[in-house]
């Protein structure tokens, strides 16, 4: 009888118990403290993680704007000159663009596809944000790709794979072409997407449209060597569609705490690590560019001219930073978005000065894009001018320096020295001055300008001044041996002096 009262307490007691647990699970459920974030802040999160990415010149995470030669280190030399091992930079990236990035957009498509929708309105709208999301992934999938070479896609992003395969970056590239080409064909700008969630373009579908056909030719213009007929095929679908004159797809920060990652850096840090490198300051020096203005500090002025001098540190030694140019800032940090190291200057992700300089490169190549190459060519330095200029002089005064600009001999796209590849190259890289891996790649593509040879380059980089890629990360030889040492021997060794597979030396 004992034992029966003892099961009966015993069953009494698990019915009160789960009673009194369902209420205190309901009671423990925090309503302010969600533990799902919405979707849309999700895909916010995702977008200032990549424009951080962008904009910052911290070395452990993002050495473009040295390896493109824009500026140089004043003490510690090891990132201009292609250290990538000491800091473990290659993990770093990997984790931002994977983790930070990638996971953010995957998780906010997921949680944005499940939601229960109402109206056409509303589907409509869900439909145009989740191909939002795919544009932005694929932006961010084709910058891995252009770092590293082949990497994790196909496997990649799921929690319960912790050694995902690399796949081959030529077939990830015309993936991507694919689904950006069903993106865009599945926005419609008549209907609503992300709002204010999107930083960007504030919800703009036809925005968004146009930043998918500009990112088609920014995929296709690195394929004209190895593919030309689907870079033809890609580039003439698109051009007439892309960013026009003065659009621009940027972040535009707000000071304080949300402030640009350069500003924290150059400024807020109060650090002196960088001054502006002499490849730059030197060709701009040699064609009296007047964007030098805005792009660097002078050193002293003219005694006799009055006119601003300025030079750049040896590229890979140590400058010490007194005696060099710098980046400019404006006497009112935190409020202005003037010069390039104030708290509000904007990053810009993508614009239509890149797509002037990838469509007169089309047009060299022979593809139909609506006009010449000059004409794309001017176009692509009338715009950068207001770009830079713009935010120090009325718009008259921009237009005059430009117009001297073009008829330098030496800019002239009929006088200017060197091939088209040359011409383009050089005007190119110094138009897209602070978007460091666009110039990068640009480089690795036309094969200018010519770049300087640091003083201790690694033996990996071969006879080249400038790598060709980033080196996998180093863990990845041990928590994902079998697919690393696939994926290097797939691309020609991990080095970096490997090319990326569009680029054809």
């Amino acid at each position: 009888m004992k034992k029966i009262y003892l099961i009966l307490i015993a069953l009494m007691g698990a019915v009160i118990f789960s009673s009194c647990n369902d209420t205190l699970e309901e009671m423990n459920v925090d309503t302010k403290h969600p533990t799902e974030v919405p979707g849309p802040y999700l895909f916010s999160n995702a977008q200032k993680a990549l424009a951080d990415q962008i904009a910052s010149t911290n070395v452990n995470i993002n050495n473009w704007k040295l390896w493109s030669q824009y500026w140089t280190e004043t003490t510690y030399t090891d990132e201009a000159n292609y250290d990538v091992v000491t800091r473990n930079i290659a993990s770093n990236v990997f984790r931002i663009y994977y983790r930070d990035i990638l996971k953010d957009l995957k998780e906010a498509r997921e949680l944005i596809a499940a939601e229960e929708v109402l109206t056409d309105e509303d589907t409509k709208a869900q439909q145009n944000t989740l191909h939002i999301i795919d544009l932005l992934s694929a932006f961010t999938y084709q910058r891995l790709v252009d770092i590293f070479g082949n990497v994790p896609y196909s496997e990649a992003l799921d929690i319960e794979n912790y050694s995902p395969k690399y796949d081959d970056a030529s077939t990830i590239y015309k993936d991507l072409i694919s689904k950006v080409k069903e993106a865009v064909e599945g926005l419609d700008d008549g209907y609503g997407s992300l709002g204010s969630a999107d930083l960007y373009f504030g919800g703009d579908v036809a925005m968004w449209k146009k930043f998918g056909y500009s990112l088609l030719v920014k995929l296709a213009i690195n394929l004209s060597d190895v593919d030309q007929a689907l870079a033809k095929q890609t580039i003439e679908a698109s051009y007439d569609k892309v960013f026009d004159k003065g659009e621009v797809c940027k972040l535009d920060y707000l000071g304080g705490i949300n402030a640009n990652p350069l500003y924290q850096d150059l400024i807020q840090s109060g650090r002196h690590d960088f001054v502006a490198a002499n490849t730059i300051v030197d060709v701009m020096n040699n064609l009296n560019d007047p964007r030098r203005a805005a792009y660097f500090t002078p050193v002293e002025y003219d005694s006799v001219t009055g006119d601003p001098i300025y030079l750049g540190g040896e590229y890979g030694h140590s400058s010490p930073y007194e005696q060099f140019s710098h980046i400019p800032a404006s006497d009112d940090p935190g409020n202005s978005d003037v010069n390039i190291a104030d708290a509000k200057f904007p990053m810009v992700i993508m614009d239509h000065t890149e797509m002037a300089f990838y469509l007169a490169e089309a047009a060299e190549r022979g593809f139909s894009v609506g006009k010449t190459a000059e004409e794309w060519y001017n176009e692509g330095i009338t715009e950068s001018m207001k770009f830079w200029l713009g935010r120090h002089f009325d718009p008259a005064t921009v237009a005059q320096m430009t117009a001297d600009y073009l008829a330098n001999p030496d800019v002239a796209y009929t006088t200017a020295p060197g091939d088209w590849k040359q011409k383009i190259g050089t005007q190119a890289w110094i138009a897209y001055y602070y978007r460091g891996f666009v110039a990068f790649t640009s480089y690795r593509r036309l094969d200018y300008p010519e770049m300087n040879t640091p003083p201790s380059p690694p033996q990996d980089l071969g006879n080249l001044p400038v790598p060709l890629r980033m080196t996998y990360p180093i863990d990845e030889q041990t928590l994902n041996k079998d697919h690393y040492y696939e994926a290097a021997e797939a691309i020609g060794g991990d080095y970096l002096k490997t090319p990326i597979f569009w680029d054809k030396q």
